[in-house]
């Protein structure tokens, strides 16, 4: 079958490999969209980061692995001792490795877990390929309402509600979100579904501006704006919680400034470079600042929301491609074209 496998960083190869088997506890899935994430963009441009040069504990694999751990499928085959799934169920993938032995993972905080991987970046196969054999516990049921696209996006849309989830945010709060790419789009949906009552949206480029107010949040232009300025002047004060979602260091310093006295900042992006903030910023303000890795236990939560008319895929997805244009029209496009916001990618 085809697939798209990590070789090294700038050494993207789509390959043809060995189909996988449902062995025991495993699901077969026929592929049918997966997203491109900033993360394996991110390795693609500057990897390794999350992939295993050496054997991963949990996966058992080493580069080059098989990219893709934002998919849905239809399931053609189960495995031995699988029970929950059926040929023929629709689904989507929570892509987390976990040891379920570690502190965390006794806390329930398997997004914590000390050997954490993603199926797709730390091995085992990839939604970036034609099937996909995966762990039974990974797999989550779509409801009819929801489409394969829909399905596509759960995991991203995720990490959003977690973010959301897992912040200070309460209904009636005014929110501010810096950065507008794909997952910034998913945190101002789930700021909807929360209950917060202004969303302010900082971002330069155009289009992801036009998505942002397509889903309701009152845009900034930072080229035209100081945004701090704007955002104190406009909720008086400050907002509640600001979603650092850029990953950009001196847009760190501006959320932090952006949130009134006792807010609070929830980091939802990864940094490449380090971000140096004053404490200042925080002490004088009695502010907070927290982050996020993933999601946990947000899987069923997310799909409900959808099958009510969130995270809509028509709003989100700018870009559709064959498996076969996924490095030149994905990976490469993402590069060229900044405005892209996410590119989903068909198995065939």
């Amino acid at each position: 079958m085809k697939a798209l496998r990590w070789h090294n960083q700038k050494d993207l190869r789509l390959e043809n490999i060995e189909e996988p088997k449902a062995l025991n506890g495993k699901v077969k899935l026929k592929v049918e969209w997966c997203g491109i994430c900033g993360s394996d963009l991110h390795e693609y441009t500057a990897g390794p980061i999350f992939i295993p040069t050496e054997t991963h504990p949990l996966s058992g694999d080493k580069a080059p692995i098989v990219m893709g751990h934002e998919f849905s499928g239809q399931v053609v085959e189960v495995g031995e001792g699988v029970t929950t799934v059926q040929v023929g169920d629709r689904v989507t993938v929570e892509p987390i490795y976990a040891c379920g032995e570690c502190e965390a993972c006794k806390q329930g905080k398997y997004n914590l877990c000390d050997k954490m991987g993603f199926y797709g970046l730390a091995g085992g196969g990839g939604g970036f390929s034609e099937y996909a054999a995966v762990p039974v516990e990974m797999i989550h049921k779509l409801p009819e309402t929801v489409s394969f696209e829909q399905g596509a996006l759960v995991e991203p849309s995720a990490v959003a509600l977690h973010a959301v989830r897992q912040s200070k945010l309460k209904v009636g709060d005014k929110a501010a979100v810096f950065g507008t790419g794909p997952i910034g789009l998913l945190v101002i949906e789930a700021l909807k579904a929360s209950g917060a009552s202004e969303i302010y949206a900082v971002e330069l480029s155009e289009i992801r501006q036009q998505k942002a107010a397509e889903l309701g949040a009152i845009v900034i232009d930072p080229k035209k704006y100081d945004a701090v300025e704007e955002i104190y002047k406009r909720t008086n004060g400050g907002v509640d919680v600001a979603y650092e979602v850029t990953g950009v260091p001196p847009v760190l310093k501006q959320a932090i400034n952006a949130t009134k006295i006792d807010g609070e900042t929830m980091v939802v992006s990864i940094f490449e470079k380090e971000a140096p903030i004053h404490p200042h910023d925080i002490v004088m303000k009695e502010r907070s600042l927290t982050g996020i890795i993933g999601y946990r236990d947000v899987f069923p939560a997310v799909i409900s929301l959808m099958a009510q008319g969130y995270f809509p895929a028509d709003k989100l997805v700018t870009k559709r491609i064959k498996l076969d244009d996924v490095i030149e029209e994905g990976f490469e496009g993402l590069l060229r074209e900044k405005d892209q916001v996410k590119i989903l990618v068909k198995a065939e």
